[in-house]
């Protein structure tokens, strides 16, 4: 019997987490649910028969100690991260800044770093860094979440070079606008009126089930296709400016 294969994925307790860890479950992988959030991730671990692990990505020690302990790694999806505030890079707190290069940059490291002798020795490992269209191109108001989606590119461009003639895959899905559980509430810092001011309009807006989907995709091509990078967009965005809205 062929033994099953395991899927690590960051930032599982809601969001493009969530809907991945369930999409890869029904996909056949045992699902190991990393996040703060234990409560929630337990619950989830339970429903789709995978394993909870309390984790924080921006600590190393912890992220070392949860690679010791883990055993058999097949794909890891790096999909932590998040903005915060919307100000303009002349009025942008640097602590915001920092938190965000935290887990958007650092966490696909530690996570990166700790699994690749795990993914290697699998034979057919796959590194997946969920980025953003953020990662390609600049917007007012996004400096500093821009900035660490750029470098969460780079590192994953980086690493497919290094890892080139490994059996390792490199692997960006770069998502639009996605209304995702708690990802503009969290950037307006809880005000939840200009959270729905950023989807206003748009009929049909990309959820974390559309990201999952391309997750599961591009994870299961056979092992000699990699997906290097996959834009993914709501047909009403055609580009990070550019959004038909029915006013």
């Amino acid at each position: 019997m062929t033994e099953q294969k395991v899927a690590v994925v960051t930032g599982a307790s809601s969001g493009i987490g969530a809907a991945t860890a369930r999409r890869l479950a029904a996909e056949g992988f045992e699902v190991v649910l990393t996040a703060r959030r234990t409560d929630r991730i337990e619950a989830l671990a339970k429903e789709i028969g995978g394993r909870a692990h309390t984790l924080d990505v921006t600590d190393r020690a912890a992220v070392d100690a949860f690679a010791a302990a883990l055993g058999r790694v097949d794909v890891l999806v790096n999909n932590a991260g998040g903005a915060i505030g919307a100000e303009t890079v002349e009025h942008g707190d640097p602590a915001d800044w920092l938190a965000m290069y935290q887990v958007n940059v650092l966490g696909v490291l530690h996570m990166t770093q700790a699994l690749l002798p795990a993914l290697r020795a699998s034979g057919d490992g796959t590194v997946l860094v969920m980025s953003s269209t953020a990662a390609l191109a600049a917007y007012e108001g996004g400096g500093g979440y821009v900035a660490a989606k750029h470098a969460a590119h780079t590192i994953a461009a980086t690493l497919r070079l290094e890892l080139c003639g490994e059996p390792i895959r490199v692997i960006e899905i770069a998502p639009g606008m996605v209304k995702s559980e708690g990802f503009a509430v969290t950037r307006f810092r809880g005000d939840e009126e200009k959270a729905a001011a950023v989807y206003a309009g748009v009929a049909e807006p990309l959820d974390s089930e559309d990201i999952a989907d391309t997750v599961a995709w591009a994870v299961t091509r056979p092992p000699h296709v990699n997906i290097d990078l996959l834009v993914v967009r709501p047909r009403a965005q055609a580009a990070n400016h550019k959004v038909h809205r029915e006013l």
